[in-house]
């Protein structure tokens, strides 16, 4: 037993929470905007409780402007519309057409895509004539993202940015783009005018990864452990064959860092509601007559098993260790059975894999309830609410005025030293991340969708 999951707790009894959550979020968003030096680029993490950038990727630009559309949508305070608008005019058109990251998914759909659905609710008064502006944003975003490709002989992968041979976790949610591409009917052009199919390469990205980023008790090596995610995939170039699991972030290969494990449950589950919604079933959508149907079975195998996994490793409360193979978790005893100690000397936990997880839980819940499978439908969902409630509060919830950060106990790249260890402390706790801060919100805003019958929240705006 890992996580004490609560069956009785219902979205109505979380929102006191949240809209504690959103009020400290204004103040978060305000700050951040007043303080923030735009030469410095886009804001990663908070050092002292600031946040400061670091010099790898902007991967982080859009949660910035996307989380004062998110604000404005669960407040209806028409000053965050106003800056997640100017913000993303102003700062997001070059990441449109970025050829070097894997992050279009992040940066694009979390800013441009927000303000489309905003728009499509009609709840963006003024911006309509915006609409096709973030259509046209998103099309050449999801073409972009599309052609970092790599073929191998039995599909392909967008590959990261360390290069043709590297496939990340991560890009699983980068798949959204494709996604709201194709929604939108565009088609990338390659050489001599070729016609490649946007949901072809997404269907192909996720069946490769759920192929080889994510183990099901098979035997595929000694660590095959059912659920259990590599961070990245490594291949030959030359021939496509598949060569060796790898970690650029987590401890190593052969362990499962917890970010990554949330991606992958959030990034199936939410191709899996897309799929359902917005294509046929018995569509042929590979050279090899893969059907939707064949995808939809595939994902959704991948999506339990790695939530399994994360609901039997995380702390009883939901929130994970950094790692699950990091090297001092025997000194912490029965960890995973008590809730999570952010304040131990050993090793650090990860909040903002819990954000990303709760949102994939409740996804794939509310997938399967669809499905009529109830019995594990209540099972994700009630595991989703019941991590969102230890989110939404102290230890977790920065309630100090001078922290810029929402979210506490974030943790980016352990192994490179990047997160700020506190005086006194001999792991990294007490701060925030753009990404955490960034989910935990759409969290809310999911939950309190639920709790006032509004319509459900998707990245493709089909209310199921």
């Amino acid at each position: 037993m890992a996580l004490c999951i609560d069956f009785h707790l219902l979205p109505e009894k979380l929102v006191p929470a949240i809209e504690r959550l959103f009020e400290l979020s204004a103040e978060k968003i305000l700050s951040l905007e007043k303080n923030w030096k735009e030469a410095c680029g886009a804001p990663v993490f908070t050092v002292n409780g600031h946040y400061t950038t670091r010099g790898w990727t902007d991967w982080t630009a859009g949660f910035r402007h996307g989380s004062a559309l998110l604000q404005y949508d669960a407040t209806g305070d028409r000053r965050f519309f106003d800056l997640g608008l100017n913000g993303t005019l102003q700062a997001m058109p070059t990441h449109i057409s970025h050829i070097g990251v894997h992050d279009h998914g992040f940066n694009i759909v979390s800013t441009y895509g927000n303000l489309r659905r905003l728009i499509l609710e009609g709840r963006a008064a003024g911006a309509e004539p915006l609409l096709h502006t973030c259509e046209l944003a998103l099309k050449i975003s999801g073409a972009v993202q599309a052609a970092r490709w790599t073929q191998r002989p039995d599909g392909g992968y967008i590959h990261s940015f360390n290069g043709p041979h590297s496939l990340f976790i991560d890009t699983l949610r980068s798949l959204r783009s494709l996604a709201l591409a194709h929604h939108l009917g565009h088609v990338l052009f390659g050489e001599q005018d070729q016609r490649i199919s946007l949901l072809g390469r997404l269907i192909d990205h996720g069946l490769t990864t759920a192929q080889y980023n994510v183990y099901y008790g098979e035997g595929r090596d000694i660590y095959d452990v059912p659920g259990r995610v590599a961070h990245e995939a490594i291949f030959n170039t030359v021939n496509g064959q598949f060569r060796c699991p790898n970690s650029q972030q987590g401890y190593s290969p052969f362990s499962t860092w917890t970010r990554g494990l949330a991606w992958a449950i959030l990034g199936f589950a939410e191709q899996l509601e897309f799929l359902h919604a917005c294509c046929g079933q018995d569509h042929v959508v590979t050279g090899e007559n893969v059907t939707i149907a064949d995808v939809l079975n595939r994902f959704l195998r991948a999506a339990i098993v790695t939530a399994d996994y994360y609901i039997s490793v995380c702390c009883a409360d939901g929130i994970p260790m950094w790692d699950t193979g990091a090297p001092n978790l025997h000194k912490l005893g029965d960890y995973a059975n008590r809730p999570a100690d952010p304040f131990n000397e050993w090793e650090p936990v990860d909040s903002s894999a819990a954000a990303i997880a709760a949102q994939g839980l409740l996804r794939l819940g509310n997938h399967l309830r669809r499905l009529g499978r109830h019995s594990h439908a209540r099972r994700y969902r009630q595991s989703a609410l019941t991590m969102a409630r230890t989110l939404f509060a102290e230890p977790y919830l920065a309630t100090s005025h001078r922290h810029q950060g929402l979210i506490l106990h974030s943790v980016y790249h352990r192994p490179n030293g990047w997160d700020r260890v506190a005086r006194g402390q001999r792991v990294p706790n007490g701060e925030s991340s753009m990404w955490g801060d960034y989910h935990a919100r759409e969290l809310a805003l999911m939950v309190l969708r639920e709790s006032r019958r509004e319509s459900y929240l998707t990245f493709f705006c089909r209310p199921s």
